[in-house]
């Protein structure tokens, strides 16, 4: 492995730290959390034990969180996104147990915008691009679920995807945990990326509507991001079962090796998610099953490409440095959201039932 491990000496006083702010237990299961765009509010879903599912937006005070909209849905709910939105009307999209797929003004949260039934079963992953002034390009959700299907909605027409990557009907059907927009860096280019319970990793190209790429990083992909959405691919990173995470160059492509790739291992348990530092792509927080939280640096080589023995061209992978690892909790850390607004500011929920915002000093040093 090219970058530190865990272990390692971090510098006290010189490293960003990660600080636990304000934090509040809730009586429902946190599935997923996400800042409010333009605010000093997030908002919180999930699950009642009653099977009902819960919506929540706090509002940070100066020393505590408070609730400043409440809603409770019929089914339970499993992830969401405002990537699809406009900044003006902030919508949030949501996925649910049931397999449905809802946008929602949060200010009047008690009846869906828009409403689809996607898929047949769980809701496991959305995402959403062409919205919140980022990039261009039509504004889409895509969504993964158990019943192996990957899902892109336009939720400006009605109830059809404009896209739907499935196994065919012979095939089996893989887990879909994890889907991400990247490449949208013109009015036509886009890409999905969807990680599966078995390891796979499939990049589909929404322009050409094929699959452009596919690899298996050998444990179940819990969480992908690109380093950014709008720009022509840069980075990937994977994060799986078994406390090893993998950060992909995609820049370059080559015909037999794919795209180059350097593995870490942190958390010592599943890494459930990863998410870049909207002020700098090279930064990114990983999410453990032990509670905790790692902040790492991608360096990149000297050199990004070089020619194989045949003169093509293959790519380069740098290496990750951990700045910086945090216990939170005693339970998984299962979602986090960095403030698109202010640097350093970060909400992060865990399976304890509690929502914390924390602080990272020093990001401008790294």
């Amino acid at each position: 492995s090219s970058g530190i491990n865990a272990e390692w000496p971090l510098r006290p006083g010189s490293n960003p730290q990660i600080i636990a702010h304000l934090e509040k237990s809730l009586d429902y299961t946190i599935f997923d959390v996400k800042w409010v765009p333009c605010s000093a509010r997030f908002v919180v879903i999930g699950s009642h034990a009653r099977g009902t599912g819960a919506m929540q937006v706090f509002e940070m005070g100066q020393k505590e969180l408070t609730v400043s909209k409440k809603y409770e849905k019929k089914d339970s709910l499993k992830c969401c996104t405002f990537g699809a939105s406009t900044l003006q009307e902030r919508h949030l999209a949501t996925g649910s147990f049931a397999g449905k797929m809802e946008t929602w003004d949060l200010e009047k949260g008690n009846m869906p915008i828009y409403s689809v039934q996607a898929h047949k079963e769980i809701i496991n992953c959305i995402d959403g691009c062409g919205g919140l002034g980022i990039g261009i390009g039509a504004p889409e959700i895509v969504t993964g679920s158990r019943d192996g299907a990957v899902k892109v909605w336009d939720v400006r027409q009605d109830n059809d995807p404009v896209a739907v990557m499935q196994p065919k009907e012979s095939e089996t059907r893989r887990d879909c945990w994890t889907v991400a927009f990247g490449n949208s860096y013109t009015e036509a280019e886009r890409v999905v990326a969807a990680g599966y319970d078995n390891g796979d990793i499939k990049l589909f190209d929404l322009r050409s509507m094929s699959v452009r790429w596919e690899t298996n990083v050998k444990n179940g992909v819990c969480g992908l991001q690109f380093d950014r959405k709008d720009i022509l691919m840069n980075k990937l990173v994977a994060t799986t079962l078994e406390s090893k995470f993998v950060t992909f160059d995609m820049r370059t492509h080559h015909p037999k090796n794919g795209y180059p790739s350097v593995v870490e291992k942190a958390h010592k348990s599943t890494i459930w998610g990863v998410r870049h530092l909207p002020q700098n792509r090279d930064i990114y927080m990983t999410l453990g099953g032990n509670g905790s939280v790692c902040l790492w640096k991608y360096n990149y080589p000297k050199e990004r490409t070089k020619q194989d023995s045949d003169g093509v061209e293959m790519g380069v992978a740098g290496t990750v440095d951990q700045v910086q690892n945090v216990v939170l909790g005693t339970q998984p850390i299962s979602a986090f959201d960095w403030s698109p607004d202010k640097e350093g500011l970060c909400v992060c929920s865990g399976f304890d039932q509690t929502v914390r915002v924390c602080i990272v000093t020093r990001l401008k040093s790294l």
